[in-house]
């Protein structure tokens, strides 16, 4: 199952270090699936977006998920993926970037040849260089965001609404990042998806440094031992009692001062549910746990 993880840092850049692939994995061990890529995204400055991302098509390819890379941004998004739809090729790795907006996305859904229709009727399948769905998935919100005068909540409702009304869905949670906002949705409730605020201002005693550190992904921000920070992630990356479940349906923004906001816009459930039974024998086994 693919791994998400942002990073907001409220409106001055912090610096932090990223290992994508914390966990060793032996040459010996073929019954557990390795990653089929990595990447992760921030912004300089002066607001331009920065993608460093590569298919781990080989064991050579490793090296560059288990670099540590020092990063600086107000906002970070990295992810580990678990190719569904789409060969292991740098097109097809995420994130994504499409209007300076960065995107990455855990699950899979089917219809893609009709939401190719959509795409092309709003004009946009110069966005989608690659196969995945979740390349698509993200130019129709691209799309929609368009339609809404650039308002990224009313594009990320209007995308999955469509897709949850028409399409064959198994899961679409996905963050997606600007330099100042991030947005996060789980949906539905086939995978997991965690959000922490954590304020060490609010920690009586010395306080400590971001240390947050999953299967794959490893983040540490000494910076962030005096700042407040928003985590949206897979699963729960450290043991603080904080974290706390997406609801299904729920759509989070975080807003350039952290205020966090959760609105519930889409169907209870898809009018087409998928279950693993459903997919590909490739797409069912990057859907496990």
């Amino acid at each position: 199952m693919c791994r998400l993880f942002g990073l907001h840092a409220g409106s001055q850049p912090v610096r932090a270090t990223f290992w994508l692939l914390d966990a060793p994995d032996s040459l010996s061990n073929q019954s557990r699936r390795e990653p089929d890529g990595t990447g992760i995204g921030t912004y300089d400055a002066e607001g331009k977006a920065h993608v460093a991302k590569q298919p781990l098509a080989a064991w050579e390819d490793h090296a560059f998920a288990r670099e540590a890379r020092n990063l600086r941004s107000t906002t970070f998004l990295a992810h580990v993926r678990y190719a569904s739809t789409g060969a292991h090729t740098m097109v097809n790795t995420h994130p994504f970037e499409q209007d300076g907006r960065l995107f990455a996305h855990n699950g899979a859904f089917g219809g893609l040849g009709e939401l190719d229709q959509r795409l092309a009727t709003l004009g946009v399948t110069d966005l989608v260089h690659g196969e995945t769905d979740s390349e698509r998935l993200f130019a129709l919100i691209t799309a929609e965001s368009r339609r809404a005068d650039g308002d990224v909540t009313d594009g990320i409702t209007r995308a999955v609404t469509w897709i949850a009304k028409r399409l064959p869905v198994f899961s679409l949670n996905l963050v997606l990042t600007t330099a100042t906002d991030l947005w996060a949705v789980r949906y539905p409730a086939t995978h997991g998806l965690h959000i922490l605020q954590r304020d060490p201002a609010a920690v009586h005693g010395p306080t400590a440094p971001l240390e947050a550190r999953s299967h794959r992904i490893h983040a540490r921000s000494e910076d962030l031992a005096r700042s407040p920070h928003v985590l949206i992630a897979t699963e729960p990356m450290d043991h603080n009692p904080g974290w706390r479940p997406i609801a299904s349906g729920g759509l989070v923004h975080v807003g350039p001062d952290l205020a966090v906001t959760t609105t519930f816009p889409y169907p209870d459930s898809p009018a087409n549910p998928l279950t693993l039974s459903d997919l590909e024998p490739s797409a069912a086994a990057s859907q496990m746990p």
